[in-house]
């Protein structure tokens, strides 16, 4: 990409991030570091890649945000919906990609210097069983894409999504790890179509036939070698955001709010607590049972009663005094229940935060992807490698 492109253009997105506040400051300076490791590659494919994700994705997140901030709830209490990005969200999307572009540059570097060997009949084309690392360059940004589309869209279907986890696919509510719609799924493949068409616009195929010649070239792309590869790409994606959900729904666990039965979205995509039975409990249970010794007592007017009940009342604000500011953070007992404020919906093994899911996903299905075409081309895994 050339700097007199890349560098305007960067700029432009830090300050429609700023603006817009779709980025946190850190998440600006990580998409910044992010935008030069795409730009340092000489073809446009990566920036360009990168650029569209943003637009799009930063679009989809605005797509009824109103009604999509009534359907979960933040951790602080306040209504749900996507916030500002940070920068470990802008990494677990993009960090697969920019190390991949990076490899891509340096092995383009070899082959300048004659180092590596051409890898197509005209220099500078991306021909038949080339390179590796532009598969996983596409794939990650098909799977991080179909992805974002399904759960900023999925959630907006009226019906209830199915945790795609469970033996008999239960209904889970809007938001959940691992809850699947029909409707989710067709965005998944709309936003990995839309990485898929970018790419074919910007990958520099060989030409089928050798302009010198004018013969056919083996290592030349021809019309159905292009349409089976965006197919192809553009499914692969789509089951990047069904890795994603099973992911979600083993290893992160989604927490819902009891008193609204709304999914609670941890800040900046970190894991939501919930609070187990302990000291809170038993503080409640005691004030509990001790009222209702009062309220049973025989021989007391309902004066007296009320009078005893406001002294152990004080009494135990003050010998549990600590735990009183402290049950305030959850949902303390209404008439006389010990029901938790937060209940755990899905991903009881809660190994992973958001985070981590999307950059595991996206790693897989960049490596995975490498992988069938090193397969199908029959080229050496190993050729991601820098010489």
């Amino acid at each position: 990409m050339k700097a007199a492109i890349a560098v305007p253009v960067t700029l432009v997105m830090a300050y429609r991030a700023w603006s817009h506040k779709s980025l946190t400051p850190a998440g600006i300076v990580a998409a910044i570091f992010t935008a030069v490791a795409h730009a340092v590659h000489p073809w446009n494919l990566p920036f360009a890649l990168l650029i569209v994700f943003f637009l799009a994705g930063t679009r989809v997140t605005k797509v009824k945000h109103d009604v999509k901030a009534r359907l979960t709830m933040q951790a602080s209490g306040n209504p749900g919906g996507e916030g500002a990005r940070t920068h470990i969200q802008v990494l677990a999307n993009s960090g697969v990609a920019s190390i991949l572009s990076l490899l891509h540059t340096y092995q383009l570097y070899q082959r300048e210097q004659g180092v590596l060997p051409s890898s197509g009949s005209i220099p500078g084309c991306y021909p038949w069983g080339g390179d590796l690392l532009v598969i996983g360059i596409v794939a990650n940004y098909a799977a991080v894409a179909a992805d974002t589309f399904s759960s900023e869209l999925g959630i907006l279907s009226k019906t209830r999504p199915r945790l795609i986890t469970s033996l008999k696919l239960r209904e889970v509510p809007p938001g959940t790890n691992g809850g699947v719609t029909i409707w989710g799924l067709a965005s998944g493949f709309l936003g990995s179509l839309i990485i898929v068409a970018a790419s074919m616009a910007l990958i520099p195929f060989c030409l089928p036939k050798s302009p010198v010649t004018g013969l056919r070239d083996i290592s030349g792309w021809g019309f159905n070698q292009r349409q089976r590869f965006a197919l192809a790409m553009a499914f692969w994606g789509t089951l990047g955001s069904l890795l994603d959900s099973f992911l979600g729904g083993w290893l992160q666990s989604s927490v819902v709010d009891t008193r609204t039965g709304r999914i609670i979205e941890g800040e900046g995509g970190k894991q939501v607590l919930v609070s187990k039975a302990g000291p809170n409990t038993m503080h409640y249970r005691k004030r509990a049972e001790i009222k209702e010794n009062i309220l049973h007592s025989e021989g007391k007017s309902s004066v007296e009663k009320q009078a005893q009940s406001n002294e152990i009342e004080e009494y135990l604000d003050k010998k549990m005094g600590g735990l009183k500011s402290d049950a305030k953070k959850t949902r303390s007992p209404s008439f006389g229940d010990e029901k938790p404020g937060r209940r755990v919906e899905s991903g009881s093994l809660g190994l992973l935060d958001n985070n981590q899911v999307n950059f595991l996903m996206a790693f897989t299905m960049s490596l995975g992807a490498m992988g069938v075409a090193s397969w199908f081309w029959e080229i050496p895994y190993s050729s991601i490698l820098p010489a």
